[in-house]
């Protein structure tokens, strides 16, 4: 049961991928979850998925955005735990760039339009629904490499900044939400080296025992959402709990 003594009501956007399908799962076998909404780019309705579990197609156009947030508000009006799980690092025309001779307009955008600006436009198209909210925790998929004060060796241009500035929107909300919905917490999550196609080729040089599972993750977060309640702050926390300098 919520904290409100009620049964609690998830969303997770970018179900398709390891960290949010694996948080969708997690939540659709609490027995404290009567309606967990798994958003992705596309859906594949398994017949044994758990009964909360209510899946949605998305573009994530601005417009189909805002329908959805709709319609999951209308429909979930005690929503108390939602996972923003969006992000990119590589894709087939670009890749994390070492030096600035490999900054390119198209492939910056990309980057900034999946890890920054999608996340702050779901935030937007939700808030109304929440201003009434007694009680909704928020984790967006942030990383330790959008700390200015972490950056120690450079490069990842695009990744960086995008991660950066996704951490000032957070922030920027949080504010706002202090005052038009305060019931609302902001957590921005690195989860650390997750075992997904986002770090596949970047794995060689991880530490022994730092490359995580994504379950493990999943339940990493859910500790920290359960733990953390409406205080006006955006917090920046690692997989382990510890904040992370801005």
């Amino acid at each position: 049961m919520s904290e409100a003594g009620g049964a609690i009501q998830g969303l997770v956007v970018g179900a398709g991928g390891g960290i949010g399908s694996a948080i969708a799962q997690r939540w659709s076998t609490d027995s404290r979850f009567d309606t967990v909404w798994a958003v992705s780019r596309e859906v594949s309705v398994d017949p044994a998925s758990p009964a909360p579990l209510r899946h949605l197609a998305t573009d994530h156009s601005e417009g189909q955005i805002a329908e959805l947030a709709q319609t999951i508000m209308r429909e979930s009006p005690r929503l108390s735990r939602v996972v923003i799980a969006l992000g990119t690092l590589h894709g087939p025309d670009y890749a994390p760039e070492k030096s600035l001779d490999a900054l390119q307009l198209a492939s910056m955008q990309e980057v900034h339009r999946i890890n920054c600006i999608l996340p702050m436009l779901w935030i937007s198209a939700l808030v109304a629904g929440l201003r009434k909210s007694p009680d909704c925790r928020i984790a967006v998929l942030s990383a330790r490499v959008g700390s200015i004060g972490d950056n120690r060796l450079g490069g990842w241009y695009s990744y960086r900044s995008a991660k950066a500035a996704l951490n000032m929107g957070l922030r920027c909300a949080s504010i706002e939400l202090a005052r038009r919905a305060k019931g609302v917490k902001l957590i921005s999550f690195h989860p650390g080296t997750v075992d997904t196609a986002l770090s596949a080729p970047f794995q060689r040089g991880v530490p022994e025992g730092k490359l995580f599972d994504p379950d493990f993750v999943a339940r990493r977060l859910e500790g920290l959402l359960d733990a953390h309640s409406a205080d006006g702050e955006l917090s920046y926390l690692d997989w382990a709990g510890e904040p992370i300098p801005w």
